[in-house]
C-alpha cells in the first residue's frame, strides 16, 4: 500500500466532518439512478473509494443488501459504519489501497465516484482497467463519476485525471461497451461547482 496516500486520505478522515469535503453529497441520485437502470434484481454492489458516502445507506433504504464498502481509509469505514448503525451488518467492510484489492468475488454493479480520476500514470490507470475487467461479472456493469475536461484540475490537494466521452470510452474499451453518459455539475458544500462525467459500462 502507498503509506503516503493512505495517511493523505487518514488525515482527511478525522479532521473533516463528512460536510466539509468537497464531494460530500446528501443524495447521490445519479449513482441510485445508474444502479437502478441496470435493471438487476438484488445485484452484488462494490463501492470503491466510499469514504462518507451516504449511497450504502440509500441502497439499503430502498431495497438492497448484497453490498460491499471499500475504502483506503480505515477512519471511513469506522465512521461510515457507526452511521449505518444496526444496517452495517448488511455491509461487507474493506479497508485497502484499491490497487492492491486482491479477491474471488465477482461483482455484478462496480461503483467509482471518487478513485479513478485519482490515477494520473498511465500504468496505474491501465491496472486499474485490468482490475475491475476481472472482477466484474458477465454482463455486469461499471459505473464511472470521474471530473470532465471542465473539472477541476486538483481535489484534495492531489492532481486528478479529466476525461473526455472519447477518453473514457477508449480507456475501457477492450472489455466494456458504453451504455449510457451524461454531465453534471456538482455542487460543493462551499457553493463551488465541479463538472462531473458520470458513465455506465456493461462488460461483454
Amino acid at each position: 500500500m502507498n503509506n503516503n496516500l493512505k495517511n493523505h486520505w487518514e488525515n482527511i478522515y478525522k479532521n473533516k466532518n463528512e460536510d466539509e469535503v468537497s464531494w460530500s453529497q446528501q443524495i447521490p441520485s445519479s449513482s441510485i439512478k445508474l444502479i437502478k437502470s441496470t435493471g438487476i434484481n438484488n445485484p452484488k454492489i462494490i463501492d470503491v473509494g466510499s469514504g462518507r458516502s451516504k449511497l450504502l445507506k440509500s441502497l439499503i433504504d430502498i431495497g438492497y443488501n448484497n453490498l460491499t464498502y471499500l475504502d483506503i481509509s480505515e477512519t471511513a469505514l469506522k465512521k461510515s459504519k457507526e452511521f449505518l448503525g444496526d444496517k452495517s451488518n448488511k455491509v461487507k467492510w474493506i479497508a485497502e489501497d484499491i490497487l492492491n484489492f486482491k479477491t474471488e468475488e465477482k461483482f455484478d454493479i462496480w461503483h467509482d465516484r471518487a478513485v479513478f480520476h485519482f490515477l494520473t500514470e498511465q500504468n496505474l490507470i491501465e491496472k486499474y482497467v485490468d482490475l475491475v475487467s476481472r472482477n466484474i461479472s458477465n454482463d455486469g456493469y461499471l459505473i464511472l463519476g470521474t471530473f470532465s475536461e471542465n473539472g477541476p484540475l486538483k481535489c484534495s490537494g492531489l492532481n486528478v485525471s479529466r476525461y473526455s466521452k472519447k477518453l473514457i470510452q477508449e480507456t475501457f474499451i477492450k472489455n466494456f461497451d458504453l451504455k449510457y453518459m451524461f454531465h453534471i455539475d456538482h455542487i460543493t458544500p462551499f457553493n463551488t461547482t465541479q463538472n462531473f462525467l458520470f458513465s455506465l459500462f456493461k462488460k461483454y
